[in-house]
């Protein structure tokens, strides 16, 4: 735990009065409660974040200049997309899996970005695409040519009279539509597999060779770089869907190894399927984005009504929690992959900001995606959920990057980031209100949750509570103020911790002004 700093806590008060919200208790609150991994953590793609050297291309150098930015914000970590050199803008599909895209910047950089990261308390996650490669990694290349290439038992191959190549597939989870999977060599009858399409060949983890390459490159990134963790694309498809013991045996085994080079390892995966299909995964990958969550979330806000949300996610947790006690519950919003949230709510910001004091308040350790705290749109294809990030007006902005020609984001549309921050009314102040009372509580970062029924439509209710502290959490999902009378049992709570408007409390009554919050203390 850091030590207190009571200068830290005085100023964390100021700063949200400022922002229009009320915690009367903050200056009792000396140190930040949370820790990595159970702080928040902001997920980048680098290409369209902040660009250091004008060439319109987002870079290391522009991410490290951001970093006190970030740790501003209050997150803890950074998760970055890929990074690898590749020849798409995405970057999902490798073709060297030891270096940085030239268009980023160097190995140099990152080492430089990684030691800065780490004097803010910043960790840094790398994305690691271990499911394929391109099919322009020199292994393909090589094995493509060459039937006995020492790379050809790298990939899935199958003669083209194989039965099992004249029907389709069938995508499974959320992650891909596509259902050819089987894919032509030109001027060959053999045929190999790639999942997501024909330009990433999947690798063959039935290969020992291949799997010790796979620790070799983990190893390379953990004891050479210097990164703390990895987010792990496609997890569920390492092995093919029949195939799901392979998948979660996998992930203990690659777990294992590299907690040989780093002990505190963090690994997050990407397994898009329901709590079911998620949970085996936990004893390998001891965290997991909860994608049941985000969808969970937006249905509320866009309803106004609460219903089963965080009666679901309690189960979800209990189900997780018995899988793996240590489990570590990568809650979000949308990410790279979804339509942005501000989207999904159809550009209505009380209902955005409803979605991150939900997030921010129910248990997990939450991820937000660059943008959302300026309330940044986007709907796919995908390009359009990755546009600029907006730090100021177009003529002032010398760190925009102009890769692409935005569609949801352009000038005019969205408020930069310094305007925002001269509006204590902002979604940029919402953000930072809500991750400071989540990053300075005991309960809102490691307590137990307990759902509540008030008996009232619109109104999210639920403890969260540890041996440190109880809090009982009211949000107002609805357009109209909702008065509650708190049953016998939650009379205890009749402190105000915290009220982002003009919440009342008269003895067992709350007032709460709609698209509110309150938080009550015993």
């Amino acid at each position: 735990m850091k030590k207190p700093n009571s200068f830290r806590s005085i100023m964390a008060g100021a700063l949200l009065l400022l922002s229009g919200a009320t915690i009367p208790n903050v200056q009792a609150q000396s140190v930040q409660a949370s820790q990595w991994p159970r702080g928040v953590t902001y997920e980048i793609f680098v290409q369209s974040f902040a660009d250091s050297n004008g060439d319109g291309i987002g870079d290391i150098k522009g991410m490290t200049s951001k970093l006190d930015y970030l740790k501003n914000l209050g997150v803890e970590a950074v998760w970055l997309m890929p990074m690898n050199p590749s020849p798409s803008y995405h970057k999902y599909d490798v073709t060297d899996y030891y270096g940085i895209h030239p268009d980023y910047g160097t190995l140099e950089d990152f080492k430089a970005f990684i030691k800065e990261a780490h004097k803010r308390n910043i960790k840094v996650v790398m994305d690691m695409v271990i499911n394929h490669s391109s099919s322009q990694h020199p292994w393909f290349l090589d094995a493509a040519r060459n039937e006995n290439s020492p790379y050809r038992d790298y990939y899935v191959w199958t003669h083209k009279n194989d039965p099992q190549t004249q029907k389709e597939g069938r995508p499974t989870g959320a992650d891909s539509d596509n259902t050819q999977h089987w894919h032509k060599l030109e001027g060959s009858d053999w045929l190999y597999y790639g999942y997501f399409y024909g330009g990433m060949p999947d690798l063959n983890f039935d290969s020992p060779k291949l799997r010790e390459e796979v620790f070799k490159i983990g190893r390379f990134w953990f004891s050479e770089v210097g990164v703390d963790g990895f987010r792990l694309d496609a997890a569920r498809h390492i092995f093919p869907d029949e195939r799901p013991t392979d998948n979660h045996n996998w992930w203990v085994y690659f777990r294992n190894e590299m907690k040989k080079v780093n002990k505190d390892v963090y690994l997050v995966g990407e397994v898009w399927a329901p709590a079911e299909v998620v949970g085996p995964y936990l004893k390998g990958l001891p965290a997991l984005f909860n994608f049941d969550m985000g969808y969970a979330i937006t249905k509320a806000v866009n309803e106004e009504e609460a219903g089963d949300l965080v009666a679901n996610h309690k189960k979800i947790r209990d189900f997780y929690q018995n899988v793996n006690p240590e489990y570590v519950d990568a809650t979000f919003l949308t990410n790279h992959d979804q339509n942005r949230i501000m989207s999904a709510v159809n550009g209505d910001v009380n209902k955005a900001k409803m979605a991150t004091a939900l997030l921010l308040t129910l248990p997990g350790s939450p991820y937000l995606y660059y943008g959302e705290e300026i309330g940044m749109k986007g709907m796919k294809p995908d390009e359009n959920i990755r546009e600029p990030f907006l730090w100021d007006a177009k003529a002032k902005d010398k760190n925009r990057t102009t890769w692409m020609q935005p569609k949801y984001n352009a000038e005019g549309m969205v408020k930069p980031l310094a305007a925002q921050m001269k509006d204590k009314n902002s979604m940029y102040h919402h953000y930072k209100t809500f991750l400071q009372l989540r990053n300075n509580s005991q309960a809102l970062t490691y307590g137990e949750l307990e759902p509540l029924n008030l008996n009232t439509k619109g109104l999210s209710a639920f403890v969260r509570a540890n041996e440190q502290q109880s809090l009982l959490v009211l949000h107002n999902l609805s357009k109209e103020t909702l008065t509650v009378n708190l049953p016998q049992n939650l009379a205890g709570y009749d402190d105000i911790y915290f009220k982002n408007k003009g919440a009342k409390v008269s003895k067992s009554a709350v007032s709460i002004p709609a698209y509110s919050t309150v938080i009550l203390k015993k």
